[in-house]
């Protein structure tokens, strides 16, 4: 479950800028979600995960995958009781899906809707 539910959705231009050093020549973000510390990025050639670790949030890990390893994906939607949203990916080659946690801040049908995009080339 996620603290304070404060996920929401970043502007696409903002992202470019602030990760513009992860990103390759000609990559375009477009989307961008902030999930409490970690950050879910969708660029038009892989989706980025930031995993901000440790108290200080200084160590990151950056997970890159690139959209044709995603063998398939699930979204959970918020209940009555259970307020958080999960999206699940599978990757090719491995048995347990990443799993992110998003409050009632962001839509998951939008997040559902941005990876079937890049997915389903």
């Amino acid at each position: 479950m996620a603290l304070f539910g404060n996920a929401h959705s970043i502007d696409p231009s903002a992202a470019q800028q602030d990760y513009a050093r992860l990103l390759g020549q000609g990559e375009q973000v477009h989307a961008a979600y902030l999930l409490i510390r970690d950050t879910i990025l969708f660029t038009d050639r892989r989706l980025i995960l930031v995993d901000k670790q440790g108290i200080t949030g200084k160590k990151v890990e950056y997970h890159s995958i690139p959209y044709r390893s995603i063998t398939h994906f699930a979204v959970e939607t918020a209940g009555t009781f259970d307020l958080d949203a999960e999206l699940k990916i599978w990757l090719s080659g491995s048995q347990a899906p990443i799993q992110k946690t998003f409050t009632k801040g962001v839509d998951i049908y939008e997040v559902q809707a941005i990876l079937t995009q890049f997915v389903a080339r």
